[in-house]
């Protein structure tokens, strides 16, 4: 990146590196739980530039926006084993409250953030169970980064200047916002106005915050440009700090693909081409049908992707309004035909009781029968828990006639 003009002086020196794949940013996530050497090789085996630019990408992306009257430089430095020489980089924290970043470093950065590399990247990817000490340096550089010509009074700017440090920590220290707030920060319509879908998603999966997973949602939204939509992406990838995020569509999304975000092209009713990207990608820990809504694709794409759902994990049907819709495949009526999303859910809840049917055996060893394990429905949403779904059910000697 090339420092904008009109700002702080020049940023000195480059890293040119290429960006890391998914399954490299899977391990590094993976080795940030796990012991020191551990972590070093790791990181040691991917590039310490390649992993420092990754870190900066995502903390930047984490940051909340900052508040600030003028421009300020942050700066950060890595060491540690086998770094001969720190890799710097810095922060650009503007008025407007964006932070770009560039390699080098700033003689005008307020502060500097000192890092062992490894404990940055447990800061960023390390499952944050309980609160941990602070394992960085704060340099403050105030003084000799005061311009007179620009500020009147040191002390403000040491204060605004305090503003922008503040912002880039927020990117390594703050929890993710709630749902809520993700959804209208990135323009995904799960909240507000056309959806209040975001405190039942907060209700199901705040406990897989920080995580490993693997989540793939069906429609990206935008239609059709290669940059547009994916706000739901977006909120998923910051909710879940420690997830990749797959999103797929119909229509090409690839410049929308980010660290921890790949977008996949598609047709949600081929059940070929599912089956491949399945293979090839999962299994998912969370699977999200925001796609067509056609109630044909919503029972296809179950059919075929519910087998690709680890044991434990969720499958998640949205709009399911379109059940009532005949543009849509559904029913013009009270009651939705078993053809719909709707439908779907009503068999689901057989399903989930095979073992109670006077006719079940050999239900338990095919099917999804014995692997739906909880069913949480609302309004226009369902959430399908995936699991074990065999322990006998209720003992053959207990009556099935009600006693009078």
């Amino acid at each position: 990146m090339t420092p904008a003009s009109g700002g702080p002086d020049e940023v000195t020196k480059e890293y040119p590196v290429d960006g890391l794949s998914l399954d490299e940013i899977e391990r590094l996530i993976g080795a940030a739980d796990g012991r020191d050497d551990d972590l070093w090789k790791t990181i040691s085996g991917l590039g310490v530039a390649r992993v420092a630019r990754l870190l900066v990408e995502e903390i930047v992306f984490r940051a909340d926006p900052a508040n600030v009257h003028r421009t300020f430089d942050v700066g950060l430095e890595l060491t540690g084993e086998g770094i001969a020489e720190p890799v710097g980089y810095v922060f650009r924290v503007r008025p407007e409250g964006q932070i770009e970043f560039f390699e080098g470093t700033s003689a005008t950065a307020v502060h500097v953030i000192s890092y062992d590399c490894a404990d940055l990247v447990r800061d960023v990817f390390g499952h944050a169970r309980t609160p941990r000490p602070s394992r960085r340096a704060l340099r403050p550089r105030f003084e000799e980064s005061h311009d007179p010509s620009r500020d009147r009074d040191l002390l403000e700017s040491v204060l605004y200047s305090q503003r922008a440090t503040t912002a880039v920590l927020s990117g390594i220290d703050a929890a993710p916002p709630d749902l809520g707030e993700l959804s209208t920060r990135y323009l995904s319509d799960k909240w507000g106005g056309l959806h209040w879908f975001t405190p039942h998603y907060e209700r199901h999966f705040g406990g897989l915050r920080h995580e490993r997973l693997r989540i793939l949602e069906i429609g990206i939204g935008g239609f059709e440009g290669r940059s547009t939509g994916g706000g739901s992406l977006l909120m998923w990838r910051r909710y879940f700090p420690r997830a990749v995020v797959f999103g797929m569509d119909i229509f090409d999304k690839s410049g929308l693909d980010q660290p921890r975000i790949k977008t996949l092209r598609g047709d949600q009713n081929n059940a070929d081409w599912l089956t491949g990207i399945a293979r090839e990608y999962g299994p998912f820990d969370i699977i999200i049908d925001d796609g067509s809504h056609i109630n044909e694709h919503v029972l296809h794409s179950f059919s075929v992707l519910f087998e690709h759902l680890r044991t434990g994990g969720t499958y998640v049907i949205e709009d399911m309004w379109t059940s009532y819709c005949p543009g849509y495949g559904g029913d013009d009526a009270a009651v939705a035909g078993p053809s719909t999303s709707v439908g779907l859910v009503k068999k689901l809840v057989d399903a989930l009781h095979h073992e109670e049917h006077h006719v079940a055996a050999g239900v338990a060893a095919e099917g999804v029968a014995s692997k739906v394990a909880g069913l949480h429905v609302y309004r226009n949403l369902a959430f399908i828990d995936k699991g074990i779904n065999i322990d006998g059910g209720i003992p053959r000697f207990i009556p099935r006639r009600g006693l009078v």
